[in-house]
């Protein structure tokens, strides 16, 4: 990986906050459906560029222009993220200048592929057929910038439908030069998002003394995000890296595309779903004056934290399950568990809600780490 991409991601670290911050504004289902619908689109616009730097350097020649270029039109685009579907008093039209800066995000992408496959056949004819969906998905979100309520919304979610569906459709005729290049850009996107939630503990009681109850809250939310990782990183995105590099052909790229950039969509929202869960434990538990410890989380808030979880989760299972074959029905059990147990979280103190969780995960990720001992050992015995 170049540093220009890690700087290019760092712009995408900053949009993640963004969003965190969006949702953590009003929680209703109104606003967390438009952070999902925020995230999706600036998920999309990485992704694009995650497959490009997998085909050429990101930091030569006109490339590297090019990807300053992309990372100021990125950086704008998350600036106005609070604005993106409300414009505020004064100054450009938020809505605007988000849906042109996530225009310029595309358009750079699709000149620097269009430049590349100059002397690949396949590749520009792979890149002619994608155009149409680029372009129906930033003319969408262009038209949606000029409306408001739930047709702005509407026009959004359909901006994201025509975009996503037309890669899907578009072929599998692209290219990936270095499969690990590709799953190590996507796995660092994924601490990101996990970052994101130990930044929440922390800026939840920022502004609160310190005491017992923070403190043991806090070593809760922090182990539900290091069981997180757990989940991902110790076995789950080695088996899946191992699939990639030895998949060849159309295989190979069905795979790059569903398992990463389709399958880790949901990852990255469920991990920012529990970073507002987080927060708000954090405040339940730390600020007296608003507070008690019985207090119990719910309404948005407890669905954000336990269905992250479970959302998150299933995109590991799903994403196992396409490339290697594996069914995680031990996940699943912990999904189930996870869902059902949502009532009971609702009608105890938050601090018990949040125990609940870690006590599921702990089980879960003790009981792999057992059970599969061998086939862990395995895995990682090929990756070293």
């Amino acid at each position: 990986m170049s540093q220009l991409e890690l700087y290019f991601d760092l712009v995408f670290v900053y949009a993640i906050t963004q969003v965190t911050d969006l949702l953590g504004e009003q929680t209703t289902a109104k606003n967390v459906l438009r952070a999902v619908l925020v995230l999706s689109v600036l998920w999309w616009a990485w992704v694009g560029y995650a497959w490009l730097g997998n085909v050429v350097r990101a930091d030569e020649g006109i490339v590297r222009i090019a990807m300053f270029a992309a990372t100021a039109a990125a950086f704008i685009t998350a600036l106005t993220i609070p604005e993106a579907f409300d414009d505020l008093p004064g100054g450009l039209s938020g809505p605007v200048v988000f849906a042109l800066g996530y225009f310029c995000i595309r358009a750079i992408h699709i000149a620097m592929f269009w430049l590349i496959s100059g002397s690949d056949a396949q590749l520009r004819r792979q890149v002619i057929r994608w155009v149409p969906s680029v372009v129906i998905g930033t003319v969408v979100l262009l038209i949606a910038s000029q409306t408001s309520g739930w047709v702005q919304t509407l026009l959004w979610a359909l901006a994201l439908v025509g975009d996503y569906l037309g890669t899907l459709f578009a072929g599998e005729g692209w290219r990936l030069r270095s499969p690990g290049h590709f799953a190590e850009r996507h796995g660092l996107m994924v601490i990101v998002a996990i970052g994101e939630s130990i930044v929440s503990i922390g800026v939840g009681v920022a502004h609160l003394p310190i005491s017992w109850p923070i403190i043991v809250a806090s070593l809760l939310g922090l182990t539900v995000s290091g069981l997180m990782w757990w989940a991902y990183f110790d076995t789950a995105s080695l088996a899946i890296e191992q699939e990639l590099g030895s998949a060849e052909g159309q295989r190979q790229i069905k795979l790059a595309r569903n398992v990463y950039s389709f399958g880790h969509l949901p990852m990255i929202i469920g991990i920012v779903g529990v970073s507002l869960g987080l927060a708000d434990v954090l405040n339940y538990v730390g600020n007296a004056h608003l507070h008690s410890l019985t207090d119990a989380l719910y309404g948005i808030p407890l669905f954000c934290l336990y269905g992250g979880v479970a959302l998150y989760l299933a995109a590991l299972v799903f994403t196992k399950w396409y490339a290697t074959g594996a069914v995680g029905t031990n996940r699943i059990a912990a999904i189930v568990a996870i869902l059902v147990l949502i009532p009971l979280a609702a009608a105890l103190p938050a601090m018990a809600g949040l125990g609940i969780l870690t006590a599921i995960l702990t089980i879960l990720i003790a009981h792999e780490t057992v059970r599969y001992d061998a086939t862990r050992a395995e895995i990682r015995g090929q990756r070293d």
